[in-house]
């Protein structure tokens, strides 16, 4: 199965995670598909906290790529 996640990356204590096309059975961090976006939950100033190419998304969420349930909140809490 397809899952669309975050991978995290970063430093230490400033974290960072891009939002991943990827198996299901993959590692956290290991390989994946494609890389759709990126969420930064440290962002200040007039840094983007949030970014995501939505036209990759719709194609993955159409050939059935469930997404997890953090990344489902993110999409629904920066879609307006």
């Amino acid at each position: 199965m397809v899952v669309i996640r975050l991978s995290r990356s970063g430093a230490k204590k400033r974290p960072f995670y891009y939002i991943v096309v990827t198996d299901h059975r993959s590692r956290r961090d290991g390989g994946h598909i494609e890389q759709v976006g990126y969420f930064n939950p440290m962002a200040s100033g007039k840094e983007t906290s949030f970014h995501v190419d939505r036209t990759r998304l719709d194609y993955w969420l159409g050939h059935g790529a469930q997404p997890s349930e953090r990344v489902t909140h993110l999409i629904k809490q920066h879609a307006a």
